[in-house]
């Protein structure tokens, strides 16, 4: 499946968050974003700066293909302007070209999969000394008895150890792998093989069946699920494929985007229910 690639980078260095199509593709605000695999050749995009005194900037229909229709390598820098604006312009274009490697300076991003984690881990050392009670000796002399208290004597040492996590990533929005998915998110060519297999499959009860088996034996993104269920006429099946797959979504804060594909507001309902419950 062709995919294109997008770099956004600041001209003056100014950090900023990209949102493509609602998602969100950085946690922290960086001056230089590409994303890759990208499947569409149109996205509405919005930057928001880190810097509050700049105004977002929105652009619909953000161009990532050439005139033919071919998939591109495309870049867009954000420049400002003598008046102080600041505009989202398009630099440059190449074809997509395999195993490229960015400069180091810059944030790369794989659309739809989870963000690389940023937390730092701290380990505190607790060192607890056990003492034995002050033993007494008892000295017998002629008409008394004298008790003397000796130093205590150290028994034993115990060393533990506590681990604590502190978050360091950026906004929210981050995706977060649900508690039913083991591993990492399914590629958008995997995906996008299996979900033409599904598809060429006549019965819908037969479809269901592959689409839960592909939904409980890889991770999907929220836009992959909603692609599956957009392979089924009814409500029903849409509605049972979404409550199945729901465990196994990598960003399941957005699972309520499914609800589009349904036809009736009751199905919406449900699913919304189904969540609140899961």
């Amino acid at each position: 499946q062709p995919v294109a690639d997008l770099t956004v980078f600041s001209e003056n260095g100014d950090k900023f968050f990209l949102i493509l199509n609602g998602e969100r593709q950085n946690t922290i605000a960086q001056s230089n974003i590409r994303i890759e695999d990208l499947p569409q050749p149109y996205y509405n995009a919005k930057i928001i700066f880190q810097d509050p005194a700049l105004a977002p900037i929105s652009k619909n229909n953000l161009m990532l293909a050439a005139s033919d229709g071919v998939l591109m390598d495309v870049t867009y820098k954000i420049k400002t302007e003598s008046s102080g604006k600041t505009k989202l312009n398009y630099f440059s274009s190449i074809p997509v070209q395999q195993n490229f490697i960015p400069a180091p300076e810059v944030y790369v991003h794989h659309f739809c999969r989870p963000h690389a984690t940023n937390d730092m881990t701290a380990t505190s050392t607790t060192t607890t000394t056990v003492m034995d009670p002050a033993p007494v000796m008892v000295v017998a002399m002629p008409g008394m008895n004298v008790s003397i208290s000796q130093p205590p004597v150290i028994q034993n040492t115990v060393t533990t150890q506590s681990t604590s996590t502190v978050s360091r990533s950026g906004p929210s929005n981050t995706a977060v792998r649900s508690a039913g998915c083991n591993g990492y998110q399914m590629s958008e060519s995997d995906f996008m093989k299996a979900k033409e297999s599904i598809a060429a499959i006549s019965f819908e009860d037969t479809r269901l069946l592959s689409a839960k088996n592909l939904s409980s034996t890889n991770c999907l993104c929220v836009n992959q699920v909603t692609d599956l269920c957009k392979l089924f006429n009814f409500d029903d099946n849409k509605l049972l494929l979404a409550e199945y797959a729901y465990p196994y979504c990598i960003d399941p804060a957005n699972y309520f985007r499914v609800t589009d594909v349904f036809s009736f507001d009751s199905n919406k309902k449900l699913l919304m229910n189904f969540i609140g419950t899961n």
